[in-house]
């Protein structure tokens, strides 16, 4: 379940700003259509930075009711204050989520040492499995690879969420656990490069609206079969960059909406509406793409 292509899923609003059931429930059904290997409810794409943790919650259950067992569930559950993210955890203990994905600490800019021990709590207070997420670009901290093998070593952290977009990182994490731990792309531009490394699949953000397309990428890619996979990422490269024009969700909002995926591209302050300039290129892209949506 923590293999291929795992969709990082938007969190629609209504036109007032608060959770729309009719959409997610949509999302969710177009997800278990296309294969989708699993969600992520409440990542960064997901707003978990401006919604409140009753909220968050609310949104991750609502998820999970809504999948009804079709399709695994993996919490967004990270925080800047480690007591914080325990009790995020621990609210979906027994919940019937597949596992949590837990940030790195953002804007306090922990050492590694400060890291290990925040991931280390965690993981000795929750028997659900943790993905590591690595995104120094948003936190403003670098989870290395020497730290990651040390959290390795806790039976219930299982993997990593790499977004530095470094392809580097991936020998020099594999070379310092075990097998089995899992290496999974954060960054849809490098994602295949990346499982072609020896990674095991991708969150991404790019699935919200091209969910067929990347459960075929990944399915191709981890059999093996690059020249198809290739084949498939090219008709995606335009999108995969145009939906970082403006910050991660603004853009797949947009484009969700557009497609009829979700009702309204609602976001919260301080993020704003789309630019002029953005829609242009992502109109583009999507045309690029020639996706089937539906």
């Amino acid at each position: 379940m923590f293999k291929g292509s795992i969709v990082a899923l938007i969190t629609p609003m209504d036109e007032k700003g608060q959770i729309c059931r009719s959409s997610l429930e949509r999302l969710i059904n177009y997800h278990i259509i296309n294969k989708t290997k699993a969600i992520v409810s409440v990542g960064t794409t997901g707003e978990s930075a401006t919604l409140s943790q009753e909220e968050h919650v609310h949104v991750v259950m609502l998820t999970l009711e809504l999948a009804d067992k079709r399709i695994p569930i993996i919490a967004g559950t990270g925080a800047n204050a480690t007591t914080e993210a325990i009790s995020l955890t621990k609210r979906f203990e027994k919940s019937g989520i597949a596992g949590c994905l837990t940030v790195t600490p953002y804007y306090n800019r922990p050492t590694q040492e400060g890291l290990y021990q925040h991931f280390k709590a965690i993981a000795e207070n929750t028997e659900l499995p943790q993905i590591l997420y690595n995104v120094p670009s948003r936190t403003g901290c670098d989870l290395l690879p020497e730290t990651v093998a040390k959290l390795a070593q806790f039976k219930n952290i299982i993997g990593i969420k790499e977004a530095t977009g470094d392809l580097s990182r991936i020998n020099k994490i594999k070379e310092l656990v075990k097998s089995d731990f899992l290496l999974i792309s954060g960054d849809d531009g490098t994602a295949l490069d990346f499982m072609q490394l020896g990674g095991q699949g991708v969150i991404s953000v790019t699935a919200n609206i091209a969910a067929k397309e990347m459960m075929q990428i990944c399915s191709y890619a981890l059999k093996g079969d690059f020249i198809k996979a290739r084949s498939i990422n090219k008709r995606l490269v335009l999108l995969h960059e145009a939906l970082f024009i403006e910050p991660n969700p603004i853009p797949i909002k947009w484009l969700a909406k557009k497609v009829g995926l979700i009702k309204n591209d609602t976001l919260r302050l301080p993020m704003t509406p789309i630019l002029d300039s953005t829609r242009l290129q992502l109109e583009k892209a999507i045309q690029y793409a020639n996706l089937k949506i539906l």
